[in-house]
């Protein structure tokens, strides 16, 4: 293996035998240990999986969940043995891939700090000289003679973390386990990114984070269903696993919106439907940014000779992004067809639609309100990446000559 490579996966695949039987008591065991054919299945978790990590590389793995990624990062660290295929590392590999690795419940955080030091290859001494910096970076110190069953999951992340970073390592392996962390340490976290971007440690990174992907990694792979679907620039595998995701999330909307009935919190009887469609009038659960939806409202209520009211409004997780309403325009009670058309500047996201039936005298009650109506997904636009937030307002540069 070259001098510049930290890493080299040569064809690697992976391969579990899942039984059928699980035993259960001590009688199942005996019983099943007898069996000539017990029955099992064969779980392909990885699939002739090759590429190299340059020595010095941020190096991304992203994929969905059960994608083998998880799998691909204990064969590095040597937890698993490949069934097929050949992992070379060059350098010293430091894992941090799995909660509570390393750490005994029983014993305290600084019992469990020289613990986990020793078992990084350090010395007595020199954990005793690492210890002060570890409880800095972790922000734990109060914590420290507590056992750390009594520490949340968080607090182990923060701990393990800053033990790990201590080592003298050429290779370093992070899994989606920072995601345990809060803001502030993920944040403490990518400073630390930041730093080690600049030395020559070889990190790999798996992450469901594609602005961190993004923003640290110089090369990644996207990993689906144990295969390896993309090699190359961080944006392109980010764009793919996003794209991945959307076409499942847009699926369940699919299958939601075609089971969910309207449940009205109502003050008169009425029949109240909402319905989404694109500009072609036809039902669909997904738009592009700048595309144009059409809202269809249709009700009957008898509340003659009140004018009515409809309103509509747009929720991104929880929050109002936009809202209409058709104002003084004074609409019949009755039976009626309404249809407003919107263009969605709106970034890549799930959103729920939310209607209303007013009187237009009174806005202050509904005589038919629906906060769960219809989701709908707008899709990544690579047309419209350079901008953040959940809406595109009309802007201009001028710049002064």
């Amino acid at each position: 293996m070259a001098n510049d490579v930290a890493i080299k996966v040569d064809n690697v695949s992976k391969t579990f035998k899942l039984p059928y039987e699980k035993n259960t008591s001590i009688k199942s065991a005996i019983v099943n240990f007898y069996k000539l054919d017990k029955g099992s299945e064969k779980q392909e978790a990885l699939k002739d999986i090759s590429f190299e990590v340059k020595a010095g590389e941020f190096f991304g793995i992203v994929g969905r969940n059960g994608s083998g990624k998880s799998t691909l990062l204990k064969l590095l660290a040597g937890i698993y043995s490949p069934n097929k295929g050949d992992i070379k590392i060059n350098g010293k590999l430091t894992p941090f891939i799995e909660l509570g690795v390393g750490f005994n419940p029983e014993l305290t955080g600084r019992e469990n700090v020289f613990l986990n030091g020793a078992l990084l290859g350090f010395s007595r001494k020199e954990m005793e000289t690492m210890y002060e910096g570890i409880v800095d970076f972790a922000e734990i110190r109060r914590f420290m003679d507590q056992k750390l069953k009594n520490y949340s999951s968080g607090m182990q992340v923060r701990l393990a973390f800053s033990i790990a970073i201590r080592a003298q390592t050429d290779i370093l392996l992070i899994d989606e386990v920072l995601a345990v962390g809060d803001a502030a340490f993920q944040q403490k976290c990518f400073d630390y990114f930041d730093q080690i971007k600049n030395s020559d440690t070889t990190v790999v990174f798996v992450s469901h984070d594609m602005d961190a992907v993004k923003r640290f990694c110089d090369k990644a792979v996207l990993i689906n269903n144990g295969k390896l679907q993309f090699i190359g620039k961080p944006e392109e595998a980010a764009d793919l696993y996003i794209a991945e995701n959307e076409e499942q999330i847009i699926s369940n909307l699919v299958e939601d919106n075609s089971r969910s009935t309207l449940k009205q919190k109502s003050k008169q009887s009425a029949d109240f439907s909402i319905e989404i469609l694109n500009k072609g009038g036809l039902k669909t659960s997904s738009f592009n940014y700048g595309e144009k939806m059409l809202i269809k409202l249709r009700w009957s209520i008898n509340l003659n000779p009140r004018p009515l009211n409809v309103g509509i409004a747009l929720s991104h997780e929880g929050r109002i992004v936009f809202g209409s309403n058709t104002g003084q325009k004074g609409l019949k009670s009755g039976t009626n067809t309404i249809t407003e058309e919107v263009i969605l500047n709106l970034g890549s996201g799930k959103y729920t639609m939310i209607a209303a039936l007013f009187d237009t005298d009174s806005l202050s009650e509904a005589y038919v309100y629906e906060p769960h109506g219809p989701e709908f997904y707008i899709r990544k636009s690579p047309g419209v990446q350079n901008w953040e937030g959940l809406t595109k307002l009309e802007n201009k540069w001028d710049y002064e000559k």
